[in-house]
C-alpha cells in the first residue's frame, strides 16, 4: 500500500511549486511590460514621430516640383515616371486634371503611400500617384508577431531560470521538513548554495539543527545520569523502611531517611533550575549580595563566620534572578564541602560594574589545566578521590550556565599555600 504523504510534505510540495510560479509570473510580466514599453518607444521614434511626415512631405514636394517643369513636356515627363517606378519598384500613375489616366506604370493604383497634385499656371493639371509594386504584408501586425515570437520564446526561458533560481529553495524546504520530523541528520545533506540568500539560510537551518542535537543529546545524558543516580537514594531510603519496619533504632533510621530525601532534594532543585534556563525564565531584580550570600552559608551549614564582605557599600546589590543566584551560591559552597575539604570563606568583593562571590575551600587545589574543565556538565575533577559523596556532575556546570544567562562569568584558580578560589561574578544593579 502507497503511503500518503503527511501534511507537512504537502505543504512544502505546495509552497516549493508556489515559489516556481510566482517567479514564473514575474518573468511573464516584466517580459510583457519590456515589450509594450520597447513597441511605445519605437512607435515613437518611428511612424509616431514627426520625422516621418516631414520625409513624406520633402518626397511629395520634389515630385510635384519634378513633374510641373516636365508636365507639358510627355516625353520627359512619362520617361520620368519610368525612373521613378523603376528606382522606387513602385506603381506610377499619371492623371490629369479631370482624373483620366494619362500613363500607368505597372499596375494601377488604387492606394497610394505617394499622390501629389500638379500644378501650372496657378491651376492643377494633372496628378502623381506612387504605390507598391507587390502587396506587402502590414507593418503593424508583421511588428506583433514578431514581439509575440520573442515574447514566447523568453517566457519559455524564464520558466527554466525560474525552476533554477527555486532549486537551492526546493532542497531547503524538503530538508527543513526531514528537520521538522525530528530528522536532525538531515543537516548534513544541506546544499552548498551560490545564491547568497539561500546560503544563509542554509547556515542557519545547519546551526538550528545542530544546537537542537546537541540539547537533545545534553537532555538524554542528563536524564540518563538522574535516572541512575537517583535510583542509589531511592533504594536506600527503601532499604532504611524495611530496617525501620524490622524494629531497627527510629531516630537513626529517620535521620538517615532524612539525608536521602535531601540529596533527591538538591538534584531535583538543580534539574528544575537547569530547565528554568532552558525556557529562558529569568526574573531578574535587584538583590542584595551581602544577604545573598549570608542565606546561602545559612543554607549548607556553614558558620556565618566564614562570610567575608570586606568594606563593600551598603547594600552592594546585583540584577539576578534570586532564586538561580541561591542554586549558583549552593552549588559553589556544595562543591567546596563535597570535593575541596570543606569552605574557608564565602568573599563578596565589589568590582565597581560587577560583584564577585567567590568560594575559598581548604582542598588539594586545582589540577593543572583543569581550571575551565571543572565547570563542564559531568566532569570529574581529578582532585576528587573515593571518599566524595556520590555527585552528578551538573553542580558549577549550572553555576557557569547561570552567570552566563545573567550575562556574567565564573572563575577558578589555585590559591597559593593550598585550597582553590571558585567564583561567580554577576552585573551590579545601576542606580
Amino acid at each position: 500500500m502507497r503511503r500518503r504523504p503527511d501534511v507537512a510534505t504537502r505543504i512544502g510540495a505546495f509552497m516549493r511549486a508556489r515559489l516556481r510560479r510566482r517567479i514564473f509570473w514575474w518573468f511573464g510580466a516584466t517580459i510583457v511590460l519590456t515589450l509594450i514599453v520597447a513597441g511605445a518607444t519605437m512607435h515613437l521614434l518611428g511612424q509616431g514621430s514627426g520625422a516621418w511626415h516631414r520625409e513624406v512631405e520633402r518626397a511629395r514636394n520634389l515630385l510635384a516640383h519634378t513633374f510641373e517643369r516636365t508636365w507639358e513636356r510627355p516625353e520627359e515627363r512619362d520617361a520620368f515616371a519610368r525612373m521613378i517606378a523603376q528606382d522606387l519598384d513602385a506603381n506610377v500613375t499619371l492623371r490629369d486634371a479631370n482624373a483620366a489616366a494619362l500613363l500607368v506604370v505597372g499596375q494601377p493604383c488604387e492606394r497610394a503611400f505617394l499622390a501629389t497634385p500638379v500644378r501650372a499656371r496657378g491651376a492643377v493639371v494633372g496628378e502623381v500617384l506612387v504605390c507598391p509594386a507587390r502587396e506587402r504584408p502590414h507593418t503593424g501586425l508583421r511588428t506583433v508577431v514578431a514581439f509575440a515570437v520573442a515574447g514566447l520564446v523568453l517566457w519559455g526561458i524564464s520558466g527554466r531560470i525560474a525552476r533554477r533560481l527555486a532549486h537551492p529553495f526546493d532542497r531547503l524546504a524538503t530538508i527543513a521538513g526531514e528537520l521538522g520530523r525530528g530528522e536532525l541528520g538531515a543537516r548534513r545533506a544541506l546544499p552548498r548554495c551560490q545564491d547568497e540568500d539561500a546560503e544563509i539560510v542554509a547556515r542557519v537551518l545547519e546551526e538550528m539543527a545542530a544546537r537542537i542535537e546537541k540539547q537533545l543529546a545534553d537532555q538524554r545524558e542528563l536524564l540518563a545520569a538522574v535516572s541512575h543516580e537517583i535510583r542509589t537514594p531511592l533504594s536506600r531510603v527503601r532499604l532504611l523502611t524495611e530496617l525501620g519496619r524490622e524494629g531497627a533504632d527510629a531516630q537513626k533510621t529517620f535521620d538517615e531517611i532524612d539525608r536521602e530525601v535531601v540529596e533527591i532534594d538538591a538534584l531535583v532543585s538543580e534539574l528544575l533550575a537547569s530547565a528554568r534556563l532552558e525556557f529562558a525564565a529569568l526574573k531578574a531584580i535587584d538583590v542584595d549580595a551581602v544577604d545573598a550570600a549570608r542565606r546561602a552559608l545559612e543554607r549548607a551549614g556553614v558558620d556565618a563566620a566564614a562570610l567575608d564582605a570586606g568594606e563593600a557599600p551598603e547594600p552592594l546589590t546585583v540584577r539576578a534572578d534570586p532564586t538561580l543566584l541561591s542554586r549558583a551560591l549552593s552549588n559553589l559552597l556544595d562543591n567546596a564541602a563535597r570535593h575541596a575539604g570543606g569552605v574557608d570563606r564565602l568573599r563578596v568583593v565589589d568590582l565597581d560594574d560587577r560583584v564577585r562571590f567567590e568560594v575559598l575551600d581548604r582542598g588539594p587545589g586545582i589540577p593543572a589545566g583543569e581550571e575551565e574543565k571543572i565547570f563542564e556538565a559531568f566532569h570529574r575533577s581529578g582532585r576528587d578521590d573515593a571518599r566524595d559523596k556520590p555527585s552528578l556532575g551538573l553542580g558549577l556546570s549550572l553555576v557557569r550556565r547561570i552567570a552566563e544567562a545573567h550575562g556574567g562569568a565564573v572563575r577558578a584558580a589555585s590559591r597559593e599555600g593550598g585550597g582553590a578560589s571558585v567564583a561567580i561574578e554577576l552585573p551590579r544593579s545601576i542606580g
